[in-house]
């Protein structure tokens, strides 16, 4: 498991569950500055942990801390924390200027006009600002709440699908912001079930089904410890016919196809056929372009990750 330098959130051998039904079983890790992608299919628990980070939600047992501070029992752990939860949390006869400054008073912000103004500008709805946000589509909502999650200058923000609804421009753009955040210092814990966003804004990533860990790490430390199943590598050559036959008769390669000029190989020991294709290629007066795994995005991990359980 990687661990972070510094731990901001602590979660400890914890469990919940409602009546008979298991959400969360038994999962620890922390957390710490910088991005942490939160994944897992629907009902994997991912909800449930992010409200027990808040406090909003009790664990069944173990302990999740803030800081060092229960966030149920002590709400001074709320003051380093902001939400930004899955459902409509807003008020919608309120504007978007409004429900920020709401938000920022109910937190104690010293300055809350000057607060209030500093986030809208970060998540770039000045222009709307003065409208009701019952109004909004839904993208702008997830604005509205990011910047109210924001306004009292959180050290540890909590995303749970924080970019449904968003339309391309405004996802890039919270993205952006998010990454800007963990560069900061930040930590920044975010649910979300489209991969390749995740795979953009995330350092390390922590995946649950069945309310249980699977795996935590960054993306490639993740497919490196799948070694029941081959790594596809793609290989561009000058001469790739004859590359190609040469790399079947090797022990690196499980299976080997030509397509369009582009040799793509099954590789248990990809380190092995590193090796081979460089020995080969010599051989042979082979021209390597570009050697490439094909299978080492989140997607292909997470997809991995969820059937072998």
């Amino acid at each position: 498991m990687t661990i972070p330098d510094t731990t901001t959130v602590s979660v400890e051998n914890v469990s919940k569950w409602f009546g008979q039904k298991v959400a969360v079983s038994e999962v620890t890790s922390v957390f710490g500055p910088g991005v942490t992608g939160l994944l897992g299919p629907n009902g994997a628990g991912k909800t449930t942990l992010l409200r027990m980070m808040t406090g909003l939600v009790r664990p069944s047992e173990g302990r999740i801390t803030i800081e060092g501070i229960d966030p149920h029992d002590d709400y001074r752990a709320l003051n380093a924390v902001g939400f930004v939860a899955e459902d409509e949390a807003v008020y919608k006869h309120l504007t978007a200027r409004k429900f920020v400054r709401f938000n920022a008073v109910l937190a104690g912000v010293a300055d809350p006009e000057s607060d209030t103004e500093r986030v809208i500008e970060l998540v770039d709805l000045q222009g709307a600002a003065d409208r009701p946000v019952g109004g909004f589509s839904k993208g702008m909502r997830q604005r509205t709440k990011v910047a109210a999650a924001l306004v009292h200058r959180p050290r540890v923000l909590l995303l749970d699908e924080p970019l449904n609804g968003a339309d391309p421009v405004q996802r890039s753009h919270l993205i952006d912001l998010f990454k800007t955040l963990g560069a900061r210092g930040y930590t920044v814990i975010v649910s979300s079930h489209v991969l390749h966003e995740v795979e953009r804004m995330a350092d390390r990533i922590i995946a649950i089904t069945d309310g249980r860990l699977a795996a935590s790490g960054d993306v490639r430390s993740l497919r490196a410890l799948m070694t029941d199943i081959p790594q596809t590598i793609r290989i561009d050559a000058d001469k790739p016919r004859i590359l190609a036959a040469a790399l079947i008769s090797t022990p690196y390669a499980s299976g080997v196809k030509l397509e369009n000029d582009t040799i793509h190989v099954e590789a248990a020991d990809p380190a092995g056929l590193a090796r081979a294709i460089a020995h080969l290629a010599r051989q042979h007066g082979v021209i390597v372009r570009r050697i490439q795994p094909e299978d080492e995005s989140l997607e292909s991990v997470f997809s991995y990750l969820v059937h072998r359980r």
